[in-house]
Parts: structure tokens; C-alpha cells; sequence
């Protein structure tokens, strides 16, 4: 049996016994270096270190406390307030409101569930409390988390340009035009479910008035501001993403502590601790994930699979719906990192081969992990939503099976249409 094959079939016994990825990826490259006797065992802590000696990583976990800054520094609940004077009124405005909010949110988390968690906290209890059922408010929810991946800042954005060995900025581009269209989906389909299940408008909403909200608005207008002072520094050079991940940082604490007077020590104590779980989490699994990339590099795999595809099609797009179909199995059973992490060093390659811009390649691959979130056993943003709304997976899992359809149109959408997401960093002038 070839090296490639050992490590593989090791990999995935590894994964059926239940150890931690990061582990498992590990444990994969040393079997492949004993096994091929090609490498000196130092390669380990070399490439363990090369994979966390990574500048862009710092924005991961800044990016991480600035949202749970914000979620405790009450500017959550401003952004809520003022989108829900919108759309308060219409039939499955509360669900609205909800996606619109996750989707104003995910400009400032970068993260899924902590989308799910700080907008969820506050409209799921309020639509449970308007007639609204828990499966529908828990399945609004978890949708609009989705985009917490997509627009950006996005986390798994950051962490395939940094294997990809492209431009963050670049990804953060691509990716608005889509989540645009995501959200679109969403919010159509939380209305065309509001009207076939009969919900009416938040009775306790007022009626839509311009010079009320115009006063709302500039009551919140720190809040409404924050994502316009992230992305703005980004996009206009002033900053680079992970700059502006601590400029996130430092405004939240401006508006929470000074502005609205809402943030306390332990609030901040509390945020640090989360931005280092999730650091720590991240950097685990991509300094592993560097070990077992360079195995692969060595044993050919990108260049293996490209011939094993091409045997099948060269035609990028039903390439492209290959992919897809793969992802949308593994995304049942692999978190989102862990799946970009491990596949994007092999597929990279191959899609540069076939000629596949590889920062419209990004866009479909983090796209494409909205639905892991979305799926059992996994989807993490399900058992966030079950926890609030107090009801089973089981009965969310079914709930959300109307958008799991439009965002599967989205992303047939986004394979056969690249300039969905080429083209804004093509007018922009942002390379690679």
C-alpha cells in the first residue's frame, strides 16, 4: 500500500474513534513519515510552528472579542431596535428582522453561531412571545447566522486566503455581493413561511414614521457605525483585516463602556475568554493541518485527485458541482474550519488547474459550509438555536429545510455566475 493511502485510511480511523482533529491530523503525518521514511521526524514541530507563525491569524480571535464586546455593550440591541421599525409591521416581520439583524451583525463578528447567540438571545424569546412558533424563530434564526460566515469580516474567509495564499482583503470582497443574495434568500423565505403559517406583524411594533426613526437612528448612531469604521478602514487601505480587527475592538469598548454605558469588567474579562478558547481552538487545528498538508504535498495528492477529476470532467462548473456534493456530506460530520482547513490545500491545485479563479473557489467553498451549520449532527447553529428557543434539534432540523432550499439555489446560483464574486474586487482594483 502507497504512503498516501496509509495516511488516508489512518486519517480516517482516527476520525471513527472519536479523536480530536487536530490530533488525528497529527497522528496522520507522523504515520506517514515512519511509513515513507522520506522526511526527518523534526518536520513535526517545523511545520507545527510554521502553521501558527501566521500574521493574519491574529484577526480570528480580535474579531471574536469585539463581537462578544458588542453583544455585552448593548449595541446588539440597537442594531435590533432600529431594524425593527423597518420591517416590525409586515406579516413575519419579526423573522425579518431577525435576518437582517444577523446579517448587520455578521459585519462585525465574523462567526456563525456567535451571530445565532447574540441576535437569537434577543428576537427568538420576542417572536415566541408575538404567536410565533419556536421551530419557525429558532429556524429564522439559525438561517440568518449562515451569513455570519459569508459577509464579511468572515472567519473561514481568513482562514483559506492564509492556506490559499491570497489576499484577505480580496475575500472579504468577494464575499459581500453573495451574502447580499444569501440574505435576500433568507428574508424571502422567512416571509413566504410567515404567510403560509398565518403569523401577523409585532402588535407592539408602532407603525413605520419616518421622523421617529430618523431620531432612532441617530440615537444608535455608534452602533449603526461599526461595521461602516471596520470595513471602511479595510476597504479604503487604512487598515489591514487584522488591524481593523483590533480597531473593532478598541470601538467597542468606546461605545459600550463610554457611549452607552452598558459594559462592566467582567463583561470584558468574559469576552478575552472567549476570544481565547477560540483562538487556541483555531490555532490547534491549523498548525496540525500544516503537518498534514506538507504530507500530502509530498506524496502528490493535489496532483493524484486533479487527474482522478479530470478523468471525470474538465469542465469547471460540473467540477465545481462535484465539490459541492462532496461538501455537502462532509459538512454533516466536519466543523467549517476543520473542512476548509484539510481540503483547501488539495482542491486549490487542482481548481488552479482548471483554470477556476481561486477567490471565486473560496466564495463556493465557504458558501457551500452555510448548509454544515444547518445539518445534523453537526450544525453548530442549531443546537445554539435549540437552546434558546427550548426545543429539540430535531423539530429545528426540519424547520430549516425551506432555506437550506434557497441557499442550495444560491449556490448553484454562484457556481454557473463567478462574477458574483470576482467582480466587486475587479472594480476595486484588490489582487490576489
Amino acid at each position: 500500500m502507497s504512503t498516501l493511502g496509509l495516511t488516508i485510511i489512518a486519517l480516517g480511523l482516527f476520525f471513527l474513534m472519536g479523536m480530536p482533529i487536530f490530533m488525528s491530523l497529527i497522528l496522520s503525518g507522523v504515520v506517514a513519515i515512519v511509513s515513507g521514511g522520506f522526511l526527518p521526524l523534526s518536520v513535526i514541530h517545523n511545520s507545527l510552528f510554521d502553521g501558527l507563525n501566521l500574521f493574519p491569524l491574529l484577526a480570528i480571535p480580535c474579531f471574536v472579542v469585539a463581537g462578544t464586546i458588542m453583544e455585552y455593550g448593548n449595541i446588539t440591541h440597537q442594531i435590533v431596535n432600529v431594524v425593527k421599525q423597518l420591517v416590525g409591521r409586515m406579516p413575519g416581520g419579526l423573522g425579518i428582522t431577525t435576518i437582517m439583524a444577523c446579517t448587520f451583525f455578521a459585519a462585525i463578528s465574523g462567526s456563525g453561531p456567535g451571530t445565532v447567540a447574540a441576535v437569537g438571545t434577543i428576537l427568538i424569546p420576542a417572536m415566541i412571545r408575538n404567536g410565533y412558533s419556536a421551530d419557525y424563530a429558532a429556524a429564522a434564526a439559525s438561517s440568518g447566522g449562515t451569513i455570519g460566515i459569508l459577509i464579511p469580516p468572515s472567519n473561514p474567509m481568513i482562514i483559506y486566503a492564509i492556506i490559499g495564499n491570497l489576499s484577505v482583503t480580496a475575500m472579504f470582497t468577494a464575499g459581500v455581493i453573495p451574502g447580499l443574495i444569501v440574505a435576500t434568500a433568507m428574508v424571502g423565505t422567512a416571509v413566504l413561511l410567515a404567510k403560509r403559517n398565518g403569523f401577523v406583524a409585532d402588535e407592539s411594533t408602532p407603525s413605520f414614521n419616518l421622523t421617529v426613526f430618523i431620531k432612532s437612528c441617530g440615537k444608535c448612531s455608534f452602533a449603526l457605525a461599526t461595521p461602516v469604521i471596520i470595513l471602511g478602514s479595510i476597504y479604503s487601505g487604512m487598515a489591514t483585516p487584522v488591524e481593523a480587527s483590533v480597531v473593532a475592538i478598541v470601538w467597542a469598548l468606546f461605545v459600550g463602556v463610554i457611549v452607552n454605558r452598558a459594559l462592566k469588567w467582567e463583561h470584558i474579562m468574559n469576552a478575552l475568554l472567549e476570544g481565547a478558547m477560540v483562538c487556541g481552538g483555531v490555532l490547534l487545528i491549523v498548525g496540525a493541518s500544516s503537518l498534514f498538508g506538507k504530507m500530502l504535498t509530498y506524496e502528490q495528492a493535489p496532483q493524484h485527485l486533479t487527474e482522478l477529476v479530470m478523468g471525470l470532467s474538465d469542465n469547471p462548473e460540473i467540477v465545481l458541482l462535484m465539490i459541492v456534493a462532496v461538501l455537502y456530506v462532509l459538512g454533516m460530520f466536519m466543523e467549517t474550519l476543520s473542512t476548509i482547513i484539510i481540503l483547501a490545500p488539495v482542491l486549490l491545485p487542482m481548481i488552479r488547474t482548471l483554470g477556476i479563479d481561486p477567490i471565486h473557489f473560496g466564495v463556493i467553498l465557504v458558501v457551500t459550509n452555510n448548509v454544515a451549520m444547518l445539518t445534523p449532527p453537526l450544525g453548530v447553529n442549531l443546537f445554539v438555536a435549540s437552546r434558546i428557543a427550548d426545543i429539540s434539534v430535531e423539530k429545528i432540523s426540519v424547520a430549516v429545510l425551506p432555506y437550506l432550499l434557497a441557499l442550495t439555489l444560491c449556490i448553484l446560483l454562484f457556481v454557473f455566475c463567478p462574477a458574483l464574486s470576482t467582480w466587486l474586487p475587479a472594480v476595486l482594483g484588490i489582487g490576489l
